[in-house]
C-alpha cells in the first residue's frame, strides 16, 4: 500500500467534496484517531494510521485490504466512488433525499428516483449537486447526483427525474458473480 500522489488525492477530493463538501477535512482529523488514504491495487483505502502502521510488517503483495474502501481509478485514472464508502459520506453529507417506500426498491434496483417516489430532501440542494438516498426510517440506501434543484422540484412533473442513482446498497447482489 503506499500513499496517493496529489493527482490522485485531487480526484479523490473533488469527488469527495461533491458530496460532503468542506467536511473533506473532518476525515483526516477525525478526533479518535487520525486517518490517511492509501492505494492499493487502483484501490482507494480509507484506513487509521495505527492500523497503517500495523501492516508495514506484512509484505505488500500479501495484503487484499485495509481499511474503508472508497472507491477506484479507472484505467483512465478516473475516480470512481464505490458504495462501501456510504456510512462515512452520510455521516458528512450536506444533502439528503429520502424516499418513499414505494421508492425504495427501484432505486436498489439500480433506477434513478422519479418525483413520484420523494418523500423530502434537504433545503438548497444544488442541480447536479451530490446527494445521499435514505429511506424514509433514516437508513442509507446509496447516493447520487440531483438531477434539479430543490426549487425545481417543485414544479417537476411526477415522472421527471429527482436523483441520477450512482451507487446502492443493491450492487452488493447484482455483482456478486463478477467478483469470484
Amino acid at each position: 500500500m503506499r500513499p496517493l500522489t496529489i493527482d490522485e488525492l485531487k480526484k479523490l477530493f473533488e469527488k469527495l467534496s461533491k458530496y460532503i463538501g468542506k467536511n473533506v477535512e473532518h476525515l483526516l482529523k477525525n478526533p479518535s484517531e487520525a486517518h490517511a488514504f492509501r492505494l492499493q491495487k487502483d484501490r482507494v483505502y480509507y484506513v487509521s494510521e495505527s492500523l497503517i502502521k500495523a501492516s508495514q510488517s506484512l509484505p505488500s503483495e500479501t495484503i487484499l485490504s485495509l481499511g474503508t474502501c472508497f472507491g477506484k481509478f479507472t484505467k483512465s485514472k478516473n475516480f470512481k466512488l464505490h458504495i462501501t464508502a456510504l456510512d462515512v459520506i452520510n455521516k458528512y453529507a450536506l444533502y439528503k433525499v429520502w424516499v418513499k417506500p414505494s421508492s425504495e426498491m427501484q432505486f436498489l434496483y439500480g433506477n434513478n428516483v422519479p418525483k413520484s417516489g420523494l418523500g423530502r430532501m434537504t433545503d438548497e440542494v444544488p442541480q447536479y449537486g451530490g446527494v445521499v438516498v435514505l429511506s424514509m426510517n433514516d437508513v442509507p440506501l446509496g447516493f447520487g447526483v440531483a438531477a434539479q434543484s430543490t426549487a425545481q422540484c417543485k414544479e417537476l412533473e411526477p415522472t421527471g427525474n429527482v436523483v441520477l442513482h450512482q451507487g446502492d446498497v443493491g450492487e452488493y447482489l447484482r455483482t456478486e458473480d463478477d467478483i469470484y
